[in-house]
């Protein structure tokens, strides 16, 4: 009897789904499959289109609202691949199940209770009483599960399918607003889901952390991000300044520890971001990675990479979980990576920094009221992997026209300051750098175990702003301010053009030594067309979002302005092939073996309007011919 090919292939099938937003867990964003290599990665053809939009013509016009009721949003949707069916979210206000070898919608919901995520869903296997389910938070407040096979409510999950997440959570704030922009994390039958309401004055509903069962919807466990009276941390904050603090949110993505049982969390600042004069003291836990017990919400351990965050340094890239070997003994380490272009790697269990961190005298704070923390934590290895100082005579010359724009731009509002790492805003107009958007955003790394080497991407984005008086009733002393007549523009850089004003690199994609600390290779990372045709190539570019390699000795990576997908060879750097997408892709690319046997590469090309306004609605997957 001949078997039909699905059956020969299905025991090689369930090893190289895509189950996680990471590929495992961890977040390692590793796959082990080796049929596209560096031999063959140039014969790469596009395979099939996904338009998440029900008219595909509205795809280059998309609308960016993000609130609870908004139709359509720039979406860095990562899909998850699962026994041959692909799951993802879309920025059209939808969850989709598609067939991953064509692209062919087998289900789809269209959300009444608000937007999913930009970045993704979660799912949960199940259990011998449950079917497999879609889980994830939604932007009107609910925690949502979907069965994963019909694309339907969970009737015995929480209210018929949802968990209202703002119950006893705004009562003070009815007016909150719930904003979700990444999947929360999954750990056996725990469900993990960090709140994130918006306020203002800095004032709103606390931003904690949650479990809850996957199979019933019922609370497990909570931890306060802000410290209340009598825990650990709470005496980080002068006076009352920690009651009703808002920020201090998960924002981007947690990774879970499979093994041990342990959920790792990076944490934002608190709000508001820039001014910190009401809330004086190291305001733990923001700015955070927390490692936290993910059955019970028992904090194990913290590490704070900025203290008094006066600067928008959130953390929000996800802890991707690795090994390092040193003297033989193999570590199970985590990689932090910052917005401040710093790369932290600690022994997960412990907490304990691997290559070691100093505290540095960074400088203080000019504006009345305020107290910048004196001190700074730095990692002794890896060295920085972005720009984190400026002078003024640092501008670049790319072009006369764009050196002109750049030497203008410095005289703008009486002139403007350089700086060194984490110069506060004062009263005068500063370049800070990196900026608030990040030297590495939430697109955080990949890793290859059998080399041993972390990929990030970085980009070199400045920061501009002075600190003014605030308007009565604002409920800050002080807000930042840009250089006027710039229609709030807050960074140094062409917003026509894109360009930004210091010299090149402007964006680099490194190889970095998870064993030594050592970076083993940095290459610029995107173009700009314009450039390139007057022969000035490989100034990188502004990106966001991040890689992922393979056992093919690949690393594919989007991210950049310049609506690229690329592969670099994981052991040298080398570009080995690109092809041109319909918008930016900044999410991060997956790949998996379809049923058909064929490798492919999907990445969602949806835009993102921080930093490259062209959204889109595609999906676009690529094979070997």
């Amino acid at each position: 009897m001949v078997l039909p090919l699905f059956a020969l292939l299905s025991p090689l099938y369930g090893q190289n789904n895509w189950p996680f937003y990471g590929h495992d867990s961890g977040g390692m964003r590793y796959s082990p499959l080796t049929q596209v290599n560096t031999k063959n990665v140039k014969q790469l053809r596009q395979a099939w289109v996904f338009h998440a939009d029900d008219n595909p013509s509205n795809g280059a016009a998309a609308t960016h609202e993000r609130g609870p009721d908004a139709q359509t949003v720039a979406s860095e949707s990562i899909p998850l691949v699962i026994d041959g069916v692909m799951y993802m979210s879309t920025g059209w206000g939808s969850v989709v199940a598609l067939q991953p070898e064509t692209g062919k919608v087998l289900w789809k919901w269209k959300s009444t209770l608000g937007m999913p995520p930009l970045r993704g869903i979660s799912y949960w296997p199940g259990d011998s009483q449950h079917p497999p389910q879609i889980m994830f938070a939604t932007a009107r407040g609910y925690l949502v599960a979907l069965n994963a096979k019909t694309g339907k409510l969970s009737p015995g999950f929480g209210n018929e399918g949802a968990v209202d997440l703002k119950a006893g959570q705004t009562k003070e704030f009815p007016n909150s607003v719930y904003v979700v922009t990444s999947p929360g994390a999954v750990y056996k039958n725990v469900v993990i889901q960090a709140d994130r309401f918006s306020g203002s004055n800095g004032r709103g509903p606390y931003n904690d952390i949650r479990g809850w069962d996957a199979r019933t919807g019922a609370p497990l466990w909570t931890f306060h991000t802000v410290p209340r009276p009598g825990e650990p941390g709470h005496d980080t904050w002068e006076g009352d300044s920690w009651m009703n603090r808002i920020g201090v949110a998960v924002w981007g993505l947690m990774t879970v520890d499979a093994e041990r049982g342990i959920v790792y969390a990076p944490t934002e600042s608190p709000t508001y971001d820039y001014y910190g004069g009401d809330r004086k003291g190291m305001n733990l836990y923001s700015d955070c990675l927390l490692a936290l017990d993910a059955n019970t919400g028992k904090l194990l351990w913290y590490f704070q990479t900025t203290h008094h965050d006066i600067f928008d340094y959130d953390l929000s890239a996800p802890p991707a979980l690795i090994d390092v070997v040193q003297q033989g003994k193999k570590i199970p380490a985590v990689v932090q990576v910052t917005k401040m272009g710093l790369v932290f790697i600690f022994d997960r269990v412990t907490g304990k920094p691997i290559f070691g961190v100093e505290e540095r005298p960074v400088p203080k704070s000019e504006v009345p009221g305020e107290q910048a923390w004196p001190t700074q934590p730095f990692p002794l290895k890896p060295p920085p992997l972005a720009r984190n100082s400026f002078k003024v005579d640092e501008v670049t010359t790319v072009t006369p026209e764009h050196a002109k724009f750049c030497r203008e731009f410095l005289e703008l509002d009486g002139g403007m300051v350089g700086s060194e790492p984490y110069t506060p805003a004062g009263m005068k107009q500063t370049i800070l750098f990196p900026g608030a958007a990040g030297s590495m955003n939430y697109g955080g790394v990949s890793f290859d175990p059998k080399l041993g080497y972390i990929f990030v991407n970085e980009q070199d984005l400045s920061q501009l702003g002075k600190m003014v008086p605030a308007a009565s009733g604002a409920g800050n002393a002080y807000i930042r301010k840009g250089p006027p007549g710039q229609g709030g523009k807050i960074r140094y850089f062409d917003p026509e053009k894109g360009m930004p004003c210091q010299t090149p690199p402007w964006g680099q994609l490194h190889a970095i030594n998870a064993n030594t600390g050592d970076i083993v290779w940095s290459v610029p990372l995107g173009i700009f067309e314009e450039l390139e045709a007057r022969g000035v190539p490989k100034t990188g570019a502004p990106n966001l979002g991040g890689s992922i390699a393979t056992a093919g000795g690949l690393v594919f990576i989007a991210a950049t302005v310049d609506n690229r997908l690329r592969a670099f060879d994981s052991r040298t750097g080398a570009e080995l092939w690109v092809t041109k997408l319909p918008a930016g892709g900044h999410g991060h690319p997956i790949t998996y073996q379809g049923r058909d046997g064929k490798q492919y590469v999907v990445i969602t090309a949806g835009g993102n309007l921080s930093i490259a306004p062209t959204p889109h609605d595609s999906v676009v997957a690529f094979t070997l011919p």
